[in-house]
């Protein structure tokens, strides 16, 4: 199934968006690397200027964002493993940030982690309102254990001309791996792999 086209009948898309970073070091020897990928979608905001109690026109088709973001970062991301995710959104001006929680609840997040290849871990999330070509940072942690610490990190997302004010922009990151000479302890994908 085609999970784009499913989003586009349902929420009047204005664009895709995506970003790939690929970290070679970070002030270390250069490594295999880390690579973290954003992808997002913007929508017209139905609600945009007013105030709603039944947001279910946002959240019922959501879990087709949840597939058509999650499998546009696992195709960027190619052959190597998804290690981690996280995901967020941005409400514009005249919207709420209940808008875009709308958009990110279970009923997208299910699908998110089909997409990833599973995920036990609840989803980092971060959702705010904001003007158009506001970057978000949607948090990463390790999809299927929240406190594995080398995981922990970000990927800075923008789309230059949104979220307009009655649009919201929601979003998802995927990372390959820990962050690059990560060091500080904690539990460790090992720990996880001995359970």
């Amino acid at each position: 199934m085609d999970y784009s086209v499913e989003v586009e009948k349902s929420y009047d898309v204005r664009g895709w968006y995506a970003s790939v970073h690929e970290i070679r070091h970070d002030g270390g020897e250069p490594g295999s690397g880390l690579v973290k990928v954003a992808v997002g979608v913007v929508i017209r905001n139905p609600f945009a200027g007013k105030f709603v109690s039944d947001l279910s026109a946002l959240t019922d088709p959501s879990p087709a964002i949840g597939h058509a973001l999650g499998g546009r970062a696992a195709a960027l991301l190619g052959d190597r493993p998804i290690e981690s995710y996280g995901k967020g959104g941005i409400a514009g001006t005249a919207g709420e940030q209940e808008h875009v929680v709308a958009c990110v609840t279970t009923a997208f997040g299910d699908p998110l982690r089909q997409q990833v290849g599973g995920g036990l871990a609840w989803i980092s999330s971060v959702t705010k309102v904001a003007s158009p070509g506001t970057a978000i940072d949607i948090p990463l942690a390790h999809k299927d254990e929240l406190y594995i610490r080398s995981h922990y990190d970000a990927v800075t997302f923008c789309v230059p001309d949104g979220p307009r004010p009655d649009e919201l922009l929601i979003c998802v990151a995927v990372a390959s791996g820990p962050r690059v000479h990560q060091r500080v302890g904690g539990k460790t994908v090992a720990d996880l792999a001995a359970v």
